[in-house]
C-alpha cells in the first residue's frame, strides 16, 4: 500500500523556513510516498463596523494581507512542485483557509487523513510552531517535525527516546516505515529524569525489534543537569543519529499548550528533525 504523506505549509504572517518545502520532498522520496503540499492561507473575517471602514480602512488592508498570503503559498507550492519533479515524487496538493487563529486547527483537521504529517519548526516563526503544536496533539497520525533552516539528509540512523511509556509506544509503531529503512536504530533511555518501569527497557525493547529482523543498540544516559530534550538531542548528534522518534507529552485548551518536559524541551529548540506522537 503507498505511503501518503502531507506536508503543511502556513504562510500567514510568516512562510516556514527555506528548507521545509525541499526536506519534505526529500524525505517522501526517501519513504516512497506520495506528497499531498497542504497551503495554509489566511482568511480574515470581513469587517462590518463603519468606523473601521472610513476611518482605518481596514478592508483594503484584509484583501492585501490575503493577497499577500496567497502569493507566499504559490511561491512555495512552485517550489515544491519543481522539487518532486526533479526527485520523481509524486505530487498532490491542496489549499486551506482559515482564520489566523485556527490556520494550526485546520491542519491538524486534514491531516487525520494521511498516513504522516510533515510540519516545518523555525524559531520566532508563530505560524510554523503553532501548526507544528497542533498537528503533532490533535492530528492523530504522527508528525515529523523538520528544522526549517538546514537540509535534513537521508534519515538513515534512528535514535527512538524510550522510557516504556504508552506514548513511546505509539511512536515506535509509527516509526516503523523509518525503521524498516534505517541503517542503524539506537534506542536510549535517560535513567536520572523519572522513575523507569524497569531496569531493562531498553533491552527489551531492542529484543522485539530484532523478533521483527530489526538490530537495534540499546544504551542508557543521564541528563544530569541538562533538560531532557536538550540531553536527548545532544546524544542523538553526538552519535550522528539522523532523526529522532519519541512521544509528545502535552495536551492543547483553547490553543493554550501544556507539554512534557521533554517536548518542551525539544520545541523550544529543534537541532534534527523530530518524530513525534501523541
Amino acid at each position: 500500500m503507498q505511503l501518503m504523506a502531507s506536508v503543511f505549509l502556513p504562510t500567514y504572517p510568516d512562510p516556514p523556513g527555506p528548507k521545509v518545502a525541499s526536506n519534505a520532498v526529500a524525505v517522501a522520496r526517501w519513504l516512497n510516498a506520495t506528497l499531498d503540499v497542504a497551503i495554509v492561507n489566511v482568511d480574515i473575517p470581513d469587517v462590518s463596523n463603519a468606523l473601521s471602514r472610513f476611518l482605518l480602512d481596514l478592508p483594503p488592508k484584509i484583501r492585501e494581507v490575503e493577497a499577500a498570503s496567497r502569493q507566499r503559498g504559490k511561491i512555495l507550492l512552485d517550489a515544491v512542485a519543481g522539487e518532486t519533479s526533479r526527485c520523481n515524487v509524486t505530487l498532490m496538493s491542496q489549499e486551506l483557509k482559515a482564520q489566523p487563529a485556527l490556520m494550526g486547527e485546520a491542519a491538524a483537521n486534514e491531516g487525520r487523513y494521511f498516513d504522516l504529517c510533515m510540519v516545518g519548526w523555525t524559531p520566532n516563526n508563530e505560524a510554523s510552531q503553532m501548526t507544528a503544536e497542533e498537528v503533532v496533539f490533535s492530528s492523530g497520525r504522527p508528525t515529523l517535525i523538520l528544522p526549517g533552516d538546514e537540509d535534513v539528509g537521508q534519515l538513515d540512523h534512528v535514535v527512538i527516546a524510550w522510557d516504556g511509556s504508552r506514548v513511546a509506544a505509539r511512536a515506535v509503531a509509527d516509526a516503523k516505515p523509518f525503521l524498516e529503512r534505517a541503517s542503524a536504530i539506537s534506542i536510549v533511555t535517560v535513567t536520572d529524569e523519572k522513575v523507569l518501569p524497569r531496569e531493562d527497557i531498553g533491552d527489551r525493547l531492542a529484543h522485539g525489534l530484532a523478533a521483527r529482523g530489526l538490530l537495534a543498540k540499546a544504551e542508557s544516559i543521564h541528563a544530569g543537569n541538562n533538560e531532557i530534550g536538550a540531553a536527548l538531542q545532544e546524544h542523538a548528534i553526538e552519535i550522528n543519529g539522523s532523526l529522532l522518534v519519541m512521544g509528545g507529552w502535552g495536551h492543547s485548551r483553547l490553543r493554550d499548550f501544556v507539554l512534557g518536559g521533554a517536548t518542551e524541551g525539544i520545541l523550544a529548540d529543534l537541532r534534527l528533525p523530530v518524530l513525534m506522537s501523541h
